[in-house]
């Protein structure tokens, strides 16, 4: 039989995890089985086995491949030398993530894992895991700004991370819900919470321009 190239078989390997993440979307972890991943792949049983082996590698390798995007997307915000608009610029993505039409299915996997991690230790640590990627960077960039004397420092710098991933935690949890948010004035007034860290007001109308 011949070998088939790497290229083929990282095809295979994500027409898997697609028809994985359909399954999840629709019908969440427990409902979802193995046959019904097959099904929807195309492939046969012995194919999507030489891949992954359990559902519970399927649901780490989706949560492993959403850390990835994710970093990507945080990598804008950490590139901006300025810490407050580093901050602004991770609202930014972050709105147009949550407005992509291609990410719904992504976003409702999202929360099933949160709820599968309350009760399986291996995907906890994965969940945990893609959360402190992005609290590391807003500590980081709010420590760098309070250290610029930007930010205030009567504030920590983990609570001002955790209080940003909760907002758009909810955010999240909204959008799956099916809540007619308007994105743009709910990020408008967490630019509003943002600036309300600094140590002096920002120039509205010098922004404006900018």
């Amino acid at each position: 039989m011949p070998k088939i190239s790497d290229k083929k078989r990282e095809d295979r390997r994500q027409q898997i995890l697609d028809a994985a993440l359909a399954c999840f979307s629709e019908d969440g972890f427990h409902q979802t089985g193995m046959a019904d991943i097959v099904r929807r792949s195309g492939l046969s049983h012995g194919a999507v086995y030489l891949y992954f082996e359990s559902k519970d590698e399927l649901i780490e390798a989706l949560a492993d491949d959403r850390h990835r995007r994710e970093a990507v997307l945080n990598s804008v915000a950490h590139g901006s030398a300025h810490s407050i608009e580093g901050l602004h610029a991770l609202v930014r993505v972050y709105a147009q993530w949550l407005t992509d039409p291609a990410g719904e299915a992504r976003r409702r996997v999202g929360i099933h894992g949160w709820a599968e991690a309350l009760r399986n230790r291996r995907v906890r640590a994965s969940v945990v895991e893609g959360i402190d990627t992005p609290r590391a960077l807003i500590v980081a960039l709010v420590e760098r700004g309070q250290h610029d004397g930007l930010i205030r420092r009567d504030i920590g710098a983990d609570a001002i991370a955790r209080v940003l991933i909760a907002i758009f935690q909810g955010f999240v949890l909204q959008k799956c819900w099916g809540e007619d948010l308007d994105i743009a004035a709910c990020m408008a007034t967490v630019t509003t919470v943002i600036d309300g860290f600094r140590t002096t007001k920002p120039d509205i109308k010098r922004r404006a321009r900018t």
